[in-house]
């Protein structure tokens, strides 16, 4: 609907289009990271990548993300069927890449729920929808990763490594940090979630330590 007055929303939906309907997994394993930012994606997906040969994909995908800001703009339900479409865009990219090598991916399904769960609920973590609520089950139709880890810090320390990153903040993060509420919403919902669950690691010690943890747990899950 809002596409004519949107040119990049038309543009989406061309890409999303080309999309087969049903994306099938190649031979290698799919691992996802998600998390608050500042909890060490970006350094621990790297290190992943580099140690298993592997190929790094981003949500959103690198062929929309430069739309990003138009969209976080825009009013909620079309800012979420950005982050949604975005999502089957990058599991046809994910299809492809698991037939050649190990795919790491920085955000995925996981993110756009639990984003989007904690900012249509208000008030405290027990005003989330039950534990058992379909909201919290992985869409049918979207390729399934083989292992979801949620990288978690101190509240505290994820603020100070923000600070010390001084990076210009997006206004989820704002909130993040303004309203600590939203946090533990956004933070139980991740917890909740089902089919694939996350599986949580303490993202607090050094770059080493977490990324000999990451390893452990894939060899653990993943068959290469």
């Amino acid at each position: 609907q809002c596409a004519e007055r949107i040119p990049e929303a038309e543009a989406v939906l061309d890409l999303l289009e080309k999309c087969p309907e049903h994306q099938k997994k190649g031979g290698f394993p799919i691992i996802v990271f998600e998390g608050l930012d500042a909890t060490g994606k970006t350094t621990v997906t790297q290190a992943v990548r580099d140690t298993l040969n592997g190929v790094l994909l981003r949500s959103p995908p690198a062929c929309i993300s430069q739309w990003r800001t138009v969209f976080d703009d825009e009013p909620t339900p079309i800012k979420r069927a950005f982050y949604a479409a975005g999502n089957y865009i990058l599991a046809s990219e994910i299809a492809k890449a698991s037939t050649q090598a190990p795919v790491i991916i920085d955000r995925y399904w996981h993110s756009t729920a639990a984003y989007t769960i904690a900012t249509e609920t208000s008030g405290k973590v027990q005003d989330l929808p039950p534990a058992q609520d379909e909201v919290y089950q992985w869409p049918e139709d979207l390729l399934k990763p083989d292992l979801v880890l949620l990288l978690t810090v101190d509240p505290e320390e994820r603020v100070r490594r923000l600070r010390h990153r001084g990076l210009e903040k997006t206004k989820e993060e704002a909130e993040l940090e303004a309203n600590s509420l939203f946090r533990q919403r956004v933070e139980e919902s991740y917890r909740r979630m089902v089919n694939p669950a996350c599986q949580e690691v303490d993202a607090s010690p050094s770059k080493e330590e977490v990324l000999k943890t990451v390893l452990q747990l894939i060899r653990k899950h993943c068959t290469f």
